[in-house]
């Protein structure tokens, strides 16, 4: 079965937000990572100034049966417009369930990054359906626990 959470997008104030959250709702961040984390060729730190560097790549914050996720834009994208700084990150429990929603999603739609393996050991992808609402799909062969 799929689980549906919520992806916020910012344009450098990423952990200051999730920083917010984490002192409203308590708890700890599952995971939090900056892109000059990254190896180069996933956007990593190679070519970014310091402060680019030092944004965050992806956090997760459990909060009740969710988990609120988040990143700042990165600097080869530019900046995400207020409105539409936010994505729905589904993850599901196979390759072959992550295909079957991200080509039912993506008709239609436009595809930002196809379904592949990424560094950090999932399967994922990007796109914006043919009504405008962005969308991640995941699939982690090894969930961490």
């Amino acid at each position: 079965m799929a689980t549906v959470n919520t992806y916020l997008m910012f344009n450098g104030n990423c952990e200051e937000a999730f920083l917010f959250y984490k002192s409203v709702f308590g708890g700890e961040f599952s995971y939090i990572g900056k892109f000059n984390e990254a190896p180069a060729e996933d956007g990593g730190s190679e070519g970014l100034s310091e402060e680019e560097g030092n944004r965050i790549m992806h956090v997760s914050f459990p909060i009740g049966n969710t988990i609120l996720m988040g990143s700042d834009s990165h600097p080869r994208y530019g900046d995400v417009v207020v409105g539409s700084n936010f994505q729905i990150s589904v993850n599901v429990e196979s390759k072959e369930e992550a295909d079957r929603i991200f080509n039912g999603l993506s008709a239609g739609g436009k595809v930002y990054m196809p379904m592949e393996k990424t560094f950090w050991s999932a399967y994922f992808g990007m796109l914006q359906d043919k009504f405008e609402i962005s969308w991640m799909v995941n699939f982690d062969e090894n969930p961490a626990k």
